[in-house]
């Protein structure tokens, strides 16, 4: 058996699944002052009269560092950069403190210059003057030879908790995105590691003994150990058990939107001949540009909790979201309770949403049900404009996704896959909005914890060669090793597949779940006066997203 766990801000949603059957499904509400009993709750009720010796996974999904960066509740973070000669330093600036170091590591992997020992004692002097413990170590060209990041953080570990090396998280060659994704990296550090705490010990008091996996922006799972080691990957989790929710209950070869309408955010995105968009280069958080591989996902500020207002004549649902709806003993409309107004829903107490909508009614001279039209139709309103938006966006350069690279593609939805809360009430009016049909599974309310559960373990890993320095790297592995001068294309393309498989056990994927595959490669001669020295060959390979098990029927959507 396998559970699957979303942990959103609002509820914790939990699928207990058998050998690609849904078993069991359970809601809770989310105590975000005590995420610990939140998660005891949560598997009680799913787990109540099952062997706990049976369950062979746990995937999560979380939005525990996404939350922490919004919030801006994430760690002061120092960072040390070594970026070399011919760069310009202010816009890789991030973090409470920033040192650029001396000592250069070239594009081939070659010392420069070393490093400056002193310098580095004044930077830890720095730090602890300004009482910031968690660091991060990045230098330019790290993914060719990490001697330096290694050696400051030898240098450093016994005084400061945690140190991100950049090489670490990606061997992709972008400096700029490599720095950012480091601080991230280690200003959310810690809250992960204490909310993968909180997990622990929910599996123990629950006697729960499988091992545990997270969700990555990507779409695939890791470890919880490697989770609390990388946890910037788990930055969107949320979005993609999204993405993977509507994929287990869809079998199409056709573009369509995908909607995850929850209680504060509708998050969008997108299937491109029935396969989910990528960020190709990685997503942005906060406005810096990272090297986090992720499913193609944006939210707005339009749930089913939104606040409802009326600003003059016009009609305005959200960003805000001042807890729950007018029914359940809020405090203010929403289209929750516009929804309960309409026979849309059947929760709470329909005499105090029919109070909220008389109160947003009398403001626009309507009926409360007219008044309660509105919103929804405000509501679709607002994502069908998003979605517009977005789609010209895309539309207007390549498409990826993440099977591959689409020249000339454009996404011309032909259905609607929505879930979350309010998925079956807004479907009808979301279809007339956008004139296409818009489904929602059975399990509409739980797809995301449907998502958690059933995907794979992914890796990606980036090997550089070089045969006339005889070296052999692979920065995400910690890998760099001396190797023949006469070490041949073929030979490298089947180590990266040897080794992206290694990388995905050590991640915690099952050998019958690992489909490995080379993504990008180059080779070309290196020469010295007229003669050929080597090769300098890049290959980046990477274990296939996808899942577990399907959960729909053979009918093809949307054909």
């Amino acid at each position: 058996m396998i559970v699957g766990l979303d942990m959103g801000g609002t509820h914790v949603d939990a699928v207990l699944i058998h050998q690609g059957e849904i078993i069991e499904a359970t809601k809770r509400p989310t105590d975000r002052s005590n995420m610990l009993q939140s998660i005891l709750d949560t598997l009680e009720s799913l787990l109540s009269g099952q062997d706990p010796s049976r369950i062979e996974r746990i995937n999560l999904s979380t939005t525990i560092s996404t939350n922490a960066i919004v919030e801006n509740k994430t760690d002061p973070v120092g960072m040390i950069i070594q970026c070399g000669p011919g760069l310009e330093k202010d816009f890789l600036r991030c973090g409470r403190e920033n040192i650029f170091l001396s000592g250069y590591i070239d594009h081939r992997g070659r010392e420069v210059s070393s490093i400056d020992i002193a310098e580095i004692e004044e930077t830890a002097r720095v730090f602890k003057d300004r009482n910031i413990s968690a660091l991060a170590v990045v230098g330019k060209f790290s993914v060719r030879n990490n001697a330096h990041e290694l050696k400051i953080k030898e240098m450093l570990e016994n005084e400061f908790f945690p140190i991100t090396l950049g090489h670490s998280l990606s061997g992709k060659l972008n400096f700029p995105r490599r720095v950012f994704t480091a601080y991230y990296n280690s200003a959310v550090y810690n809250i992960f590691y204490k909310f993968c705490e909180s997990i622990h010990q929910a599996m123990q008091r629950q006697n729960i003994k499988a091992p545990v996996h997270v969700l990555k922006a990507d779409g695939g799972t890791m470890s919880m150990k490697a989770g609390q080691q990388f946890p910037v990957y788990t930055i969107l989790s949320g979005p993609a058990a999204s993405v993977m929710g509507g994929q287990a209950f869809l079998k199409t070869s056709q573009d369509a939107v995908f909607l995850d309408i929850g209680g504060t955010t509708t998050d969008i995105s997108f299937l491109a001949d029935g396969v989910p968009l990528l960020e190709p280069l990685g997503i942005k958080i906060v406005g810096y540009p990272t090297l986090v591989r992720a499913l193609y996902s944006v939210s707005i500020g339009v749930g089913g909790d939104s606040k409802v207002t009326v600003e003059g004549e016009r009609l305005v649902v959200g960003p805000e979201r001042l807890g729950r709806p007018k029914a359940l003993g809020g405090m203010c409309p929403t289209p929750t309770d516009a929804m309960i107004v309409l026979g849309l829903m059947n929760i709470g107490d329909k005499r105090k949403a029919l109070s909220a909508m008389k109160e947003i009614g009398e403001q626009l001279e309507l009926s409360p049900e007219a008044a309660a039209e509105k919103v929804l139709d405000e509501m679709a309103d607002m994502i069908k404009g998003k979605v517009d938006e977005l789609l010209r966006d895309i539309n207007s350069q390549p498409v990826y996704t993440v099977r591959e690279l689409l020249y000339g593609k454009k996404i011309k939805p032909r259905f609607i896959q929505a879930i979350g809360g309010p998925a079956k009430a807004l479907s009808p009016i979301l279809a007339k909005k956008f004139s296409i049909p818009c489904r929602y599974p059975e399990l509409f309310e739980a797809a995301n914890a449907v998502g958690a559960a059933l995907a794979r373990t992914t890796s990606e890993i980036t090997m550089y060669v070089d045969t006339a320095q005889r070296t052999l790297s692979v920065p995400e592995m910690g890998l760099h090793e001396t190797i023949s001068s006469a070490y041949s294309f073929e030979e490298s393309r089947k180590r990266a597949l040897a080794l992206v498989r290694e990388q995905s056990r050590l991640l915690g994927a099952r050998e019958d779940e690992i489909e490995a595959e080379i993504v990008e490669e180059s080779s070309f001669n290196m020469v010295r006066g007229f003669y050929t020295s080597g090769k300098n060959i890049r290959i980046r390979a990477q274990t296939k997203p996808g899942l577990i098990y399907q959960l729909w029927s053979d009918e093809d959507v949307g054909s």
